[in-house]
């Protein structure tokens, strides 16, 4: 067995276990490798050795250039995102994780119009208030989700996301919980637009992410260190 075998091995039967701890289905939490770091030829191994073909990037150039060189890869963009980048992210990623703002948002939706499909996408929530963290203030989820059902037709919000800081997975566990709790809060009030993904946990605190309630964990140096 080769080390990416052996470290996505591992990777996954920690996430099996974090969500059987949580008497959840591990078949509800999804791996997001995090390819930001590696070249084309190591997605590509990974997909033939591993079976995996979900992947995350942070950068829209590279996110191009890695859809032509690796087919059969499901990439999702998972970094900041600004406006004038947008045209290369909608349609090469089949789901946007870090959509901060209406403006942005719109953006999307405007591309997405253009290129005749309807882009999925996560809003970013800053649970943490740091001043580092992007995202949105959690009080502004409700306006930015009606926009998005009421004046949006080509732009379809399937969850939140959130970074934690760098920190120990215990203290960091509360803004896991406090993103299920906003998602759970909101898909109560009767949205118009249901969420169901949730995008939290990275390599040193996704168990504890999917111990409240993660379906997308973000993970890069576990499996490719």
């Amino acid at each position: 067995m080769s080390n990416l075998q052996t470290n996505f091995a591992q990777v996954q039967r920690r996430i099996d276990d974090a969500a059987r701890r949580s008497n959840r289905d591990p078949q509800e939490v999804a791996l997001v490798a995090v390819s930001k770091s590696v070249s084309s030829d190591t997605v590509l191994h990974a997909r033939d050795e591993c079976d995996h073909v979900l992947f995350g990037e942070n950068r829209a150039d590279e996110l191009v250039r890695k859809v032509a060189a690796c087919p059969g890869i499901d990439f999702h963009y998972i970094g900041p995102l600004q406006t004038n980048k947008v045209r290369k992210v909608v349609g090469n990623a089949s789901l946007i994780h870090s959509v901060d703002s209406e403006r942005l948002l719109r953006a999307i939706d405007n591309r997405a119009k253009l290129a005749e499909l309807k882009q999925a996408v996560l809003i970013q929530v800053d649970i943490s208030k740091e001043e580092a963290k992007q995202g949105i203030d959690p009080r502004e989820l409700d306006a930015l989700l009606h926009i998005a059902n009421s004046e949006l037709s080509n732009v379809q919000v399937n969850g939140l996301m959130t970074m934690a800081p760098f920190a120990s997975a215990e203290d960091v566990r509360w803004i896991f919980e406090d993103l299920r709790k906003l998602r759970d809060e909101t898909n109560s009030d009767g949205p118009s637009v249901l969420l169901e993904e949730l995008s939290m946990g990275m390599t040193g605190d996704f168990e504890a992410a999917i111990e409240e309630g993660a379906t997308l964990v973000r993970v890069g140096t576990a499996l490719f260190a």
